[in-house]
């Protein structure tokens, strides 16, 4: 039986390896801050994308999508910004977005712009 950090591994890897696929470029993983933790940072084209994996077991008490609540997103938001600041990256130039990649049972979901700030 896997430990819920080590579950949550497994999908951020199993998230990145599906992204990359799809053209994203990997920059950061875990990023911690006192202000939240953002799972993945990657780079699409121009824009940086900060990605929240969520995994369910199943949609008996909802799907993993459903999970992301406006504390959490604002969390997520807070940490992105610290993360650019500590980059140097300029915020007013610098293109960005949010998105969700979402397992449930055997379903994977990848929403982009999933939320904004």
């Amino acid at each position: 039986m896997q430990s819920k950090r080590q579950l949550g591994l497994y999908y951020e890897e199993k998230a990145r390896l599906y992204l990359c696929e799809k053209g994203l470029v990997f920059l950061a993983k875990n990023s911690v801050s006192r202000l939240g933790e953002i799972d993945l940072i990657m780079q699409d084209d121009s824009c940086l994308v900060f990605i929240e994996v969520r995994y369910r077991k199943n949609e008996l008490y909802g799907d993993a999508q459903s999970t992301i609540t406006l504390v959490k997103q604002n969390k997520i938001i807070q940490a992105a910004y610290d993360w650019m600041q500590k980059q140097g990256i300029d915020i007013d130039i610098k293109e960005f977005r949010f998105d969700v990649f979402a397992v449930t049972g055997e379903n994977y979901h990848w929403i982009k712009n999933a939320f904004s700030c």
